[in-house]
Parts: structure tokens; C-alpha cells; sequence
């Protein structure tokens, strides 16, 4: 069994023209709780993925009709490159040569036919690693957006008066420094007294008692 992590929703895509390989790999997905979507063709393939919502992990065959696999992932990266998808050709295909070209093409991984079910297995937990891993990142990255899109800052020509440095608002009232940050900004104050202030403040303290 696999370990799909809980609550997220991860599809899976095979692709293959050969009927009984398509078969024989859907059914082993579906054991492994995937919801599976099973075509015969590249052109098939292309079109689930361009509507791919959710996580989707694809197993294309290498050779298809209409669009090969390779085919297909450079489609994929090329047009939606910010979707989350992991893309596992399955190829007789073995030399170094045809590897590289695969994934140079956008395959995240192959498996060479005939395949080794724990094989299969094995690539696919890293596949939903990498989904997951990917998910969480984007929702991360979507809570700072909104986080960063409710801070305040301060920018632009402030007009300030050169003897009371009151700031001269958007309502054209003359406000506090502090009190004009506080407005436009999400800064806090903690009030106290400078050494040079306290001086000045103790001297007019002394000459008061005299």
C-alpha cells in the first residue's frame, strides 16, 4: 500500500495505446487508492492534462499515436508550468541516450517495460512525495501573498511641518507622526524619552524650581 498523504487529492493519468498494459497499470493504480483516468492516445493525454486541477501524477507510454509521450510532456512544461504534475514515461526504450532525451523532454522519471511492480511502486511514492512536497509549498507561497497584500507601507512625498513635524494627511489635516504611522502602517509605539530630550526635559525641571 501507498502512503498518500491524508486530505490531499492526487489523480493519476495512463496514457498507452497497447489496451492490456493500459489495463494492467490502471488497475494496479486503482489498488493503491488513486482515482484513475485511463487514455490511448498522446492527444488524449495532452487535453486531461490541460484541465488538471488537482496534484496529477501521469504514466505516458513513450510511442502513442497523435503525440508521444516525450511529446506530451513538453507540452505540459512548456504551457502549464506552474501545474503540479509528476510525468513517468513508460518506455521499451532503455539506452542512456533515450533516457536523457525523455528527460530533457520534462519526464520527472521512467520506468522501462516491461516493468517490476515494486519498481512502479517505488517511482510512484517518490512521485507523490514530490506532489505533496509541491502542494504545500504552493499553499505556503499563496498564505504569504495574502499576508503581504494586507501590510500597510509608507511611500511617496510626506509634507511635514519644520517646526512641529506634524505630517499634513490625505484629508489635509495636520497630524502626530506617530499618530500618521499608526494610521498607514501596522507599527506600534512604545513612548519614552531620549537622553537628549531627558536633559533638556531636566533642565526645564530645574530652572522651574528655582
Amino acid at each position: 500500500m501507498l502512503d498518500l498523504e491524508s486530505g490531499l487529492t492526487i489523480r493519476a493519468l495512463i496514457a498507452d495505446d497497447d489496451r492490456i498494459a493500459r489495463e494492467i497499470v490502471s488497475r494496479t493504480l486503482g489498488r493503491w487508492q488513486f482515482e484513475v483516468t485511463s487514455v490511448a492516445d498522446g492527444a488524449e493525454a495532452w487535453r486531461c492534462l490541460q484541465t488538471a486541477e488537482h496534484p496529477t501524477l501521469a504514466i505516458l507510454d513513450w510511442m502513442m499515436p497523435g503525440l508521444n509521450g516525450p511529446d506530451v510532456c513538453r507540452h505540459a512544461r512548456r504551457e502549464r508550468p506552474l501545474a503540479n504534475l509528476y510525468l513517468i514515461l513508460l518506455t521499451a526504450l532503455e539506452s542512456r541516450k533515450d533516457i536523457v532525451a525523455g528527460l530533457d523532454a520534462g519526464a520527472d522519471d521512467y520506468i522501462v517495460k516491461p516493468f517490476d511492480p515494486d519498481e512502479l511502486r517505488a517511482r510512484v511514492q517518490v512521485g507523490i512525495r514530490v506532489l505533496t512536497l509541491q502542494e504545500r509549498l504552493a499553499d505556503r507561497v499563496a498564505e504569504l501573498e495574502a499576508a503581504l497584500s494586507n501590510v500597510k507601507r509608507l511611500h511617496g512625498l510626506l509634507p511635514i511641518c519644520s517646526y512641529c513635524k506634524r505630517i499634513r494627511g490625505d484629508d489635509q489635516y495636520w497630524q502626530s507622526v506617530d499618530a500618521y504611522i499608526a494610521e498607514h502602517t501596522d507599527a506600534e509605539f512604545s513612548h519614552g524619552i531620549c537622553p537628549p530630550c531627558f536633559e533638556i526635559a531636566q533642565k526645564e525641571i530645574d530652572d522651574y524650581r528655582k
